[in-house]
């Protein structure tokens, strides 16, 4: 394995962070459920991520102002643009899987 520098792995991972969001924001199409569902994470989960690590950064970034990094604008303005009603297959999928606390 390739050894990196701390930097680099900080910039290769931030790429990788940025091409995921760009990549999500082109596919539309593909529900948060559906996300949740499949992979156990949602555009919802990067945002509250990204908030995590500006607060424990000391940066006073809004949960608000995370999701419209993510979601490339307001929240509930993607939402009544692109968010759809989840069907009970896969609500029911989204009961089977999520984590049991």
């Amino acid at each position: 394995m390739t050894d990196l520098t701390p930097e680099q792995q900080r910039d290769f991972e931030a790429a990788a962070f940025r091409r995921l969001v760009a990549h999500l924001g082109k596919r539309t199409d593909v529900q948060n459920i559906d996300l949740m569902n499949f992979a156990g994470f949602c555009r919802n989960c990067l945002a509250n991520w990204y908030h995590e690590a500006a607060r424990e950064a000391g940066t006073d970034l809004s949960k608000d102002e995370a999701r419209e990094h993510v979601y490339g604008m307001p929240y509930e303005e993607w939402k009544a643009l692109h968010q759809s009603e989840a069907s009970e297959e896969q609500k029911a999928a989204f009961e089977r899987n999520r984590p049991k606390e």
